[in-house]
Order: C-alpha cells, then sequence, then structure tokens
C-alpha cells in the first residue's frame, strides 16, 4: 500500500508529486487548501514512505496503485510527472471526478509532430548520470526546474529543503520514473478524456513550455505569470484562487454562493 497523508475537510482532492520527489513537498499548500478540501497527498511508489520490495514498472501500474489508496470521484492534481500518472488514472477508467495538470504535460520529450517539449538527450544525460550519483542527478533536475523562474533561489531551496525531509527514493523508482518521462505519450488519452481537465502552468517553466496548452485549446487553461517548473510553491496563493476558480463543491465557493 502507499502512504498517504490527509489535510482538511471538504470534496476530495488528490495530489501526486513529481519524478525523485515525495508528499512532504505538498505540505504547506496542501495545509492550505486543506481550508477548502479534504487533501490527500500519495507517496508514489518507491518514494518517501511507500517503500516497496518490488516497483511496478508500467505507468498504468502506477496510477492504478495510487487509485487504491485514494476516494473515489475525487479530483485529481498531478505535478510533472504526477500529471501522466493522473492522467493514466483518468484514461484506463478510475473514478476521477476532474483533472488538474499542474507544470505537467502529456508528452516530456519532443517529437516531429510535437516541439513544446524536451529534447531527449536532456533525459538521457539524467539516466546516465542517475547510474553513478542519484543525490547529484537529483539536484540537477531541481535547479532545471527553476532557472528562469521568478523567486528561483528561494523556490530551489525549498525543494531541496522537502526533498530531504523523507527517505530518498529508491534507484528502481528513479529509474522507471525516468523512463516514463522519456517515453509516455499520453496525448491520445488527453484528447478522449470526457471528465473537465484544467491545465495550470508557469509562465517561464522550461521543462513544460506554457505553449504546450496551444495543441488542446479545449482545456481549461491558466498561466501563474513569472513561474517556472514548481508553481505551487513559488506562487501558492496564485494557484489555491485558480483552483477555488475551478473545482466546484469547495467550501469556500459554497459559501460565496450563499
Amino acid at each position: 500500500m502507499l502512504h498517504v497523508d490527509v489535510y482538511g475537510d471538504g470534496p476530495d482532492l488528490v495530489l501526486v508529486h513529481g519524478w525523485g520527489m515525495h508528499g512532504g513537498l505538498w505540505q504547506s499548500w496542501a495545509t492550505e487548501l486543506g481550508r477548502s478540501f479534504r487533501v490527500h497527498v500519495v507517496d508514489l511508489p518507491g518514494h518517501g514512505h511507500s517503500v516497496q520490495e518490488k516497483v511496478p514498472q508500467t505507468l498504468d501500474a502506477w496510477a492504478e496503485q495510487v487509485g487504491d489508496v485514494v476516494p473515489a470521484d475525487a479530483c485529481w492534481l498531478g505535478w510533472s510527472l504526477g500529471g501522466q500518472v493522473a492522467l493514466a488514472a483518468a484514461g484506463n477508467g478510475q473514478p476521477v471526478r476532474s483533472l488538474v495538470l499542474l507544470a505537467s504535460t502529456p508528452r516530456f520529450v519532443t517529437a516531429a509532430d510535437w516541439q513544446t517539449a524536451v529534447a531527449a538527450d536532456v533525459f538521457d544525460q539524467f539516466a546516465e548520470q542517475l547510474e553513478n550519483d542519484i543525490e547529484r542527478t537529483l539536484g540537477r533536475f531541481l535547479a532545471l526546474q527553476v532557472r528562469t523562474a521568478e523567486h528561483g533561489g528561494e523556490t530551489l531551496r525549498r525543494l531541496r529543503a522537502a526533498w530531504g525531509s523523507r527517505p530518498a527514493p529508491a534507484l528502481q523508482a528513479l529509474r522507471t520514473g525516468l523512463e516514463f518521462l522519456r517515453e509516455c505519450d499520453l496525448r491520445s488519452t488527453l484528447a478522449e478524456l470526457s471528465m473537465p481537465v484544467y491545465w495550470l502552468l508557469g509562465e517561464r517553466d522550461t521543462l513544460v513550455p506554457p505553449a504546450v496548452a496551444s495543441a488542446f485549446p479545449e482545456v481549461h487553461t491558466a498561466l501563474v505569470p513569472g513561474a517556472g517548473h514548481a508553481p505551487f510553491l513559488s506562487h501558492p496563493g496564485h494557484c489555491n484562487g485558480q483552483l477555488q476558480r475551478w473545482l466546484p463543491g469547495n467550501k469556500q465557493v459554497q459559501h460565496a454562493a450563499g
């Protein structure tokens, strides 16, 4: 079973973290979101407190394990790799009420028909370096997330502090997650979803360029001005406000309506 932390009370909201991280990263923002939602923060397989003897090797299996430990008919919010996990869950018929892709994309790597992404050799280098020095590789990945962002130094400090607050991820989990980032293409999955889908993107994100949203004009999209790849850390108030506007049934919206 995966580790889950629960914050607050209200409609169910599932937070799924990105590659190499864990649910502890969400603590401050999840506490704030808990004023309006019952927030379920999951450690992905082999990450944080979700220690597993054998980490599943498919994205669908990761999505299924998350679905096993969170309520049905919840809204799922996935950050970075977590967005692909959430997409896989929604695409495979799991009971996802609505989906928020936070600094995430259905395909992280460029292709002939997909240029709003990262060159494949970026992830190839991470894969090679991962075998020699896990901590240094993750440190480089965190630095890449804030490279051109507003408040980049402070956001990087918070990312590093949060990463060190729980056990380091298993090497097998890192290898598998990186393979998802390099190989998974969920564009057709995103195009076929029937539930409400929202895109919350950092204006200065170099890993998920905000132009990615132009490929799916039917998805509700908002940009976080000045933010890089971790807008929930650099601009939590802006992100929280956007969720209040998008997600139905939270307590603040009900109060305002009444």
